[in-house]
């Protein structure tokens, strides 16, 4: 098993995360569950934070991407490890306001902000918005003046680079549906229009080039295009651009097809990024831009895990063994969406020798609900635990009530103790704002 070090094996043969055995927790928390190790985030949170500051001085600032996991006990550890939040959406600022995480170092993204998630932003004195339409720019320039201020905005701009990584997660090709292109001189034009509101104060400039990327290059391409573009700037409008965010992607460990970077290896990546940012500043006789980055999945993906209970298993001969479990696509749709793989073990028989091939399959009535495809298990049997590792990211976050399934808790682990930081749903909770119209209600 190719995991990280919070992962071990027990003497009982029990997988556990952060200390605690997996078998023990699906006894008390039942299951699904997703299971976060706190240290591990903890850790991720720190070591972006101490290279940024170590490489580059107190003149940047780590951003967590919440999209991909948010709940208030996750903004309470980022403030409580000295970094920033992003935020997509009203729901998510809000989240992080109700935890008390401070308004200026949130950032807003989106690529069509309502109005009222906009008003919002502006209420609680948000730090910045990453303006991503001309329209965009109009209603933050209205808002700010119906309240008599001034908001601080950065552009996203699309710099055209091809990581390489699966094309949904692709978000700088020309045709992305992000950003201002760089190529085609539409994010010269949208920062000449965003110079000429009055309540709009532009900082500079934002990028995002895909995710799960394993590649310094991409990054550093992605560099070189927006210092050039922000010199062209400084040289044609007398711009100077004071922010630069070059957003987050750094790939994580899923299967032993994907490269394992260890903790401190993410801390190379970034290196790599703050070199490129002081290399090109200089060629271009550019000032060293406020530095932001925004790592999600690196921080919570490979910290997190879910645990399932073995339902029915079926067996066709000479074709395929199909092992179902009490979850699916309704906690996990990435391999519905994508076709993601992930590793799963039994928690329960952890080090057992696998024997077989099987697809993991889900409760939903859809042919499509998988959960991985043609793993190698040991023969697992009705009642066994099986978990799936570097769930943190972009599970709990796209669970859905599909089938009126029930979306699993969150239990954060620390020392091998663990508590709820997501409760577990109920029928309640289900129908809670169902309404039968008065012709339907029953006589």
């Amino acid at each position: 098993m190719n995991a990280r070090e919070t992962l071990k094996i027990n003497k009982k043969g029990h997988l556990e995360i952060g200390g605690a055995d997996c078998v023990e927790l699906t006894e008390k928390f039942g299951t699904p569950l997703y299971a976060f190790d706190e240290a591990y985030i903890r850790k991720m949170m720190r070591i972006y934070r101490d290279t940024l500051y170590n490489e580059y001085g107190e003149k940047g600032l780590v951003l967590y991407a919440s999209k991909a996991f948010s709940c208030k006990a996750i903004y309470r550890i980022a403030d409580e490890e000295k970094i920033g939040v992003d935020v997509v959406s009203g729901g998510e600022l809000y989240t992080a306001l109700r935890a008390g995480f401070p308004a200026e170092k949130i950032y807003m993204h989106g690529n069509n902000k309502l109005d009222y998630e906009i008003g919002e932003a502006l209420d609680c004195k948000i730090g910045c918005i990453v303006a991503d339409a001309y329209s965009e720019i109009d209603k933050i320039d209205a808002e700010a003046k119906k309240r008599g201020m001034k908001q601080k905005i950065l552009l996203r701009i699309n710099p055209g680079v091809e990581a390489h990584t699966h094309a949904f997660v692709q978000t700088a090709t020309t045709d992305s549906k992000f950003g201002f292109s760089i190529q085609d001189g539409t994010a010269e034009k949208a920062s000449i229009y965003a110079l000429s509101k009055e309540n709009v104060i532009l900082e500079g400039y934002h990028c995002h080039i895909g995710s799960q990327i394993f590649e310094k290059q991409s990054f550093v391409i992605a560099v070189e295009k927006c210092m050039r573009f922000a010199a062209d700037m400084k040289e044609k409008h007398g711009f100077v651009m004071q922010t630069l965010n070059l957003g987050g992607g750094y790939g994580i460990w899923y299967t032993d097809e994907d490269r394992k970077i260890s903790p401190e290896g993410y801390a190379e990546y970034l290196q790599a990024l703050i070199s490129a940012v002081k290399e090109k500043a200089k060629e271009n006789g550019l000032k060293l831009p406020y530095l932001l980055i925004e790592p999600g999945r690196s921080i919570v993906g490979e910290a997190g895990i879910t645990l399932y209970t073995v339902g029915a298993i079926k067996e066709i001969p000479g074709i395929k063994t199909y092992v179902a479990v009490d979850g699916g696509m309704f906690d996990n749709p990435r391999y519905a969406l994508y076709q993601s793989k992930y590793t799963p073990i039994l928690a329960n028989r952890a080090n057992e020798e696998c024997t077989e091939m099987v697809s993991i399959a889900g409760k939903c009535c859809e042919s499509g609900d998988l959960i991985a495809v043609n793993v190698s298990l040991p023969k697992a049997k009705s009642g066994d635990i099986l978990a799936v590792l570097s769930t943190g990211a972009y599970n709990y976050s796209m669970a859905m009530n599909y089938n009126r399934n029930l979306i699993p808790p969150c239990v954060l682990v620390k020392d091998g103790q663990a508590e709820y930081i997501v409760l577990p749903q109920t029928y309640q909770d289900l129908t809670r704002n169902d309404v039968i119209p008065t012709r339907l209600q029953k006589k």
